[in-house]
């Protein structure tokens, strides 16, 4: 328990570092450089072919005729742009968002290992290609498990324990994997989630309501339109600072996790029988040949 609260404050600390800050900031300049080439590239195309669906049909024709009716105007000129903004804007997002993960992950780790264990022996027991393998597989687990579990959502209290629990365990496969990946060995990994396997879910599971913050502001960029500037892009900063917190907090703690595993190994004593078969191999093993002895007169 004290490992888990030790890296959890010390990963806020890290999230005033420059660099971290300057992370958390990349998906808004990916969002805004994204949306102007989009924009600069499809923009009047999209406009047009939203208007041609619009002018055919019927109901918003309807709609269009009463608005005029009552003295509003043309809905047709509000209505496409709108329509063009909220369908092109989660794709963007998600795309500013996916880079970002694969970007910030490993330079998070990267910076907690140099500040804090730039000693720690790296043994690389994972790839890229490793993590990706995991990664898809964990996400399939998780989305089975979620489509398995969806009739125990129409108990009340259920519905409010078992997603959260899902995308937990799915967070800290991820992550943990991730932040182990470059210094711990195979079997170190599955000894450590073996081990923590409880702190580490909790961990997930935190960061998993954490992460509904910004789902809950780009609900109300929905909802106002007016607003929808100015609350997407916060929430997409939110997103990314709740991302940062989440892999500070797992690189924190598995490699806090990781060194002391390896000073309690390095502590442990040999066993005599241990000792003693080493003993007989070097003998056996010597390096300079016996001469023998002349025969004596």
């Amino acid at each position: 328990m004290t490992l888990l609260f030790d890296s959890f404050w010390r990963a806020v600390a890290y999230c005033l570092h420059p660099r971290v800050m300057l992370l958390s900031v990349l998906p808004l300049i990916l969002l805004v450089v994204l949306s102007l080439g989009v924009g600069y590239v499809y923009w009047d195309l999209a406009l047009e072919a939203v208007r041609h669906w619009l002018d055919a049909s019927t109901m918003v024709d309807n709609l269009s005729s009463w608005l005029q009716a009552m003295g509003v105007g043309q809905l047709q000129s509000v209505l496409a742009p709108l329509i063009v903004i909220f369908a092109v804007t989660p794709l963007i997002v998600v795309i500013s968002l996916l880079v970002v993960a694969l970007m910030m992950t490993p330079a998070l780790t990267s910076l907690v290992a140099e500040k804090r264990f730039p000693a720690l022996e790296r043994c690389k027991g994972g790839s890229f290609l490793g993590s990706l393998g995991w990664s898809l597989l964990s996400t399939l687990l998780a989305l089975v498990a979620l489509v398995v579990s969806m009739p125990l959502w129409l108990v009340p209290p259920l519905i409010l324990v078992l997603p959260p629990l899902i995308w937990g365990w799915l967070t800290y496969r991820v992550m943990a994997f991730d932040a182990l990946a470059e210094h711990a060995s195979l079997e170190e990994r599955r000894e450590i989630f073996r081990r923590h396997r409880l702190s580490l879910m909790a961990i997930g599971v935190f960061c998993g309501f954490l992460g509904a913050a910004p789902s809950l502001i780009w609900a109300s960029g929905a909802l106002l339109a007016a607003a929808f500037v100015v609350l997407v892009p916060l929430a997409i900063w939110i997103y990314a600072v709740v991302f940062a917190l989440s892999s500070l907090w797992f690189a924190h703690f598995c490699l806090s996790a990781l060194q002391q595993l390896r000073a309690e190994r390095a502590s442990r004593p040999v066993p005599a029988a241990e000792v003693f078969d080493m003993d007989l191999t070097y003998a056996t093993t010597d390096h300079e040949p016996v001469q023998s002895l002349p025969p004596s007169h």
